[in-house]
């Protein structure tokens, strides 16, 4: 009996030793391949960093908590974590600027502590240390970054003031001057401003890149957070519809939208600025796919239902009270969106009224006339602010 005793020991030792070892061999192997995985710069494009920060943060929200052997205070500790970052990931795609932080704050900690973003490998995402190489969209969110660190939600209006961007010009030999932010004036704007970037500055603009298209809204992300009137997309330009007919029949009319003499409408992006309707064109969704995505996600603030080919359009409010109105197709030629935002705070009679004679008079007269809560009728055209007017006194 003793025998057969020690035999199950010996050979119970021998299993157990063997798995020490085979763990230990794979865990050398896992870490030489991690190491291979890491000095190969295609690692460190902005496609697979977004695919590992999905994967990371798909982890760590459907991880099971009681599998892992906590103690009851790190369990609750993990759990409160859980259930903010879920709770997060879901109110960012609703315009939440505090959720889009927190995300953003992971993200950036799952980069710099886990992927092994370095000052050295950051510009294989994006050509920081090579300006010629940067796309007028990077110059774009460089900029816009730098003067959100001044300025906060003002930095594209003090960029849009000091460059005097709201300006009628002529461009690409139009006829008439129209409201166009172009490339040339971005670019212009980049080399004159000429900013030094710390590694934190760089990992930002990589993060909110990350972002804007894993749960933001594409290239408008940030722009639709600033104080500005509005914003809009997929309203203007040739929908994909068209496209696939003319390839059928005109190719050089092809060959021209190809190379974007004719603006598509996943490159239709506008804003409202102080009563002026401005394209962005150096902007894009860059395809009706991501175009789709952000009006999919962009009215779903308190569940108003679905977007649907019989229900073509939804109205709604985002979460910062902004008014979005989205359309499809075949309501409509193409996906579509209209935000509008309502900076009430700033909306003052002064502003209103240009300092001219009999202009005190007017503003008393109106003020009068809101204290006696008389019926007032604000008319004027579409985007002069009616009701910012409105909003502006109780």
């Amino acid at each position: 009996m003793p025998f057969f005793v020690n035999l199950i020991l010996i050979v119970a030792v021998i299993v157990v030793a063997v798995l020490l070892l085979m763990n230990k061999l794979k865990k050398k192997q896992d870490a030489k391949v991690e190491e291979q995985v890491q000095v190969d710069d295609k690692t460190y494009t902005l496609e697979k960093m977004t695919a590992f920060v999905k994967k990371r943060l798909d982890e760590i929200t459907k991880i099971n908590l009681y599998d892992i052997g906590l103690s009851e205070e790190e369990l609750k500790r993990r759990k409160n974590k859980k259930y903010e970052l879920k709770k997060a990931l879901k109110g960012c795609t609703y315009g939440d600027v505090n959720d889009k932080k927190y995300v953003k704050e992971l993200i950036y900690d799952i980069l710099s502590k886990e992927y092994g973003v370095t000052e050295i490998n950051i510009s294989t995402a994006i050509s920081f240390d090579v300006p010629s190489l940067l796309t007028t969209q990077d110059k774009f969110e460089i900029i816009l970054y730098m003067y959100k660190q001044e300025f906060g939600y003002d930095a594209l209006s003090e960029i849009i003031k000091k460059y005097e961007l709201d300006k009628l010009k002529y461009v690409d030999g139009e006829t008439k001057p129209s409201y166009v932010i172009t490339n040339d004036e971005i670019n212009e704007i980049f080399d004159k401003e000429d900013f030094v970037l710390t590694f934190k500055d760089k990992l930002n603009v990589v993060v909110q890149r990350i972002y804007q298209h894993y749960k933001g809204y594409s290239s408008i992300d940030e722009v639709r957070d600033m104080n500005i009137d509005g914003i809009s997309g997929g309203v203007s330009g040739l929908p994909e519809s068209f496209l696939s007919q003319v390839a059928q029949t005109d190719g050089d009319y092809l060959a021209q939208i190809a190379d974007h003499k004719v603006p598509r409408a996943c490159d239709s992006i506008w804003i409202m600025f102080r009563g002026k309707s401005i394209r962005l064109a150096f902007l894009s969704f860059g395809s009706e796919a991501e175009l789709k995505r952000v009006c999919q996600n962009i009215y779903k603030y308190n569940n108003p239902g679905q977007l649907s080919d019989t229900n073509g359009y939804k109205i709604n409010e985002m979460k910062d009270g902004s008014r979005v109105v989205v359309v499809r197709p075949s309501m409509s030629e193409t996906w579509a969106f209209f935000v509008r935002k309502f900076d009430v705070q700033k909306a003052t009679l002064e502003q209103w009224f240009k300092q001219e004679p009999g202009s005190e008079d007017a503003i008393q007269i109106l003020k009068y006339l809101v204290k006696g809560a008389r019926i007032i009728s604000i008319t004027g055209e579409q985007g002069c602010r009616k009701n910012n007017n409105a909003y502006g006194y109780d």
